[in-house]
């Protein structure tokens, strides 16, 4: 296959990838909970940060959280966490590209969103030995209100709300690969986050920093039962993976065997 700057950078992280998951799991295992703990961190900031500004105006809670929570991306880039929604779109295109094995791709997936969660979890698992869930038991709490909003969501709805969130996160990701100015690739990352987390989208990650949460914390909310969770997960993950997986990661790596003057 040919090769560009983009299918390099692609090719380049699956073997990396790869390497780390085959000669120490758990090593890729941490990398992975350390992504999961960073959008966990700045999850739990965005709903601290909703909730004062609520007391001046509602709305503005709505539009605080994703200014916030954002920056949880930008150091999982800038730190190497593992997230299992950027590879949905790098191991898709590392498969088309033939730059990883199915078996691996599965086994990365698998570990990564395992991680992923353990990192949430052990943020809630910290997050309640302090006082700084203690605003999440308020009856207009951000927290409960949002995790209860996604609970109640039916399955067709958690799915496409999880394709286009990954198109976003992965809009992310890709101008990540592309822009080198440091400045620049915070502005081009932070961005298309914002506006997934403002219209309401479903992240199979940012779920598990929310739901972790809002349970450790006692407060509860409408609908958080292990079942329902489990569902809430599940479609979200599918999702998420048709949007980073198929709509970006396939079809750039298509675009990118075609035309040898228009390639990425």
């Amino acid at each position: 296959m040919t090769h560009t700057p983009w299918t390099q950078n692609i090719e380049a992280a699956c073997t990396k990838k790869a390497a780390l998951f085959s000669e120490s799991p758990l090593r890729y295992l941490t990398r992975s909970a350390f992504a999961g703990a960073f959008l966990t961190l700045t999850t739990l900031a965005g709903f601290v940060t909703g909730d004062l500004l609520a007391a001046i105006h509602p709305a503005l809670s709505r539009l605080a959280f994703p200014l916030v929570f954002c920056w949880g991306l930008i150091y999982i880039l800038f730190l190497n966490g593992e997230l299992v929604t950027s590879n949905m779109m790098y191991l898709t295109a590392g498969l088309y590209r033939r730059a990883v094995s199915l078996p691996h791709a599965l086994g990365i997936l698998s570990l990564c969103t395992a991680g992923n969660l353990a990192g949430a979890i052990l943020v809630g698992t910290l997050a309640a030995q302090t006082s700084v869930l203690a605003s999440f038991s308020a009856p207009d709490a951000m927290a409960g209100a949002v995790v209860a909003a996604k609970l109640a969501k039916p399955s067709a709805e958690l799915f496409f709300s999880g394709v286009l969130a990954n198109v976003f996160v992965n809009i992310s990701i890709l101008s990540w690969l592309s822009v080198k100015n440091e400045a620049a690739r915070i502005l081009c990352v932070a961005t298309p986050i914002i506006m997934f987390v403002l219209l309401g989208l479903e992240h199979v990650v940012a779920n598990f920093g929310s739901f972790s949460l809002v349970y450790f914390s006692g407060a509860g909310a409408a609908g958080l039962s292990a079942a329902n969770t489990a569902r809430q997960w599940l479609f979200a993950w599918l999702g998420n993976y048709i949007g980073g997986g198929v709509l970006i990661g396939l079809a750039y790596a298509w675009l990118n065997g075609g035309c040898k003057s228009y390639r990425d």
